[in-house]
């Protein structure tokens, strides 16, 4: 499976709660970049998995109108994700080719770092709004290759 991770993009500093935190003008301005790079590369995932956290959520909204993507609500993928959870949960997906998921810091550093094999997340950074592929051979730690992470300025 091609597994995309995408983080959410900027979003607003002030709101009642964190997960109420909406896109900011950036944030949008990043998404719809993503979702025309993902376009223009042909980047078609089957599934999209978002947070239900809400700059995850509307991150996940543009990107998947602009692909035409189904879009798919998991709580799993809300603030403090688990890595041997969502590596769990992904299994449920294993056969479809390509998934993306989107979601959070640090929890995407600590997902990458466990099925890379990796000690730590110390080394790894998701920026906001960048995409980070992953081929997934197993769905255990370690059973994963990484072919890129590309922050949205370079898209």
């Amino acid at each position: 499976m091609q597994l995309y991770l995408l983080r959410h993009a900027n979003a607003d500093t002030i709101a009642e709660t964190d997960d109420a935190r909406c896109l900011s003008e950036k944030g949008l301005a990043q998404a719809k970049k993503v979702a025309r790079f993902c376009a223009a590369q042909e980047i078609e995932p089957a599934l999209i998995l978002s947070s239900p956290v809400r700059r995850a959520h509307e991150t996940a909204l543009i990107v998947s109108a602009h692909l035409r993507a189904e879009l798919a609500v998991e709580h799993w993928l809300s603030c403090g994700m688990n890595p041997e959870h969502a590596t769990h949960e992904l299994r449920d997906h294993r056969a479809l080719s390509t998934v993306m998921i989107v979601g959070h810091e640090p929890d995407f550093s600590r997902l990458v770092a466990h099925l890379l094999g990796l000690v730590s997340e110390e080394r790894i950074v998701i920026r906001k709004a960048s995409l980070t592929l992953l081929e997934i051979d197993s769905f255990r730690a370690g059973g994963a290759c990484l072919h890129y992470s590309l922050p949205c300025r370079m898209m």
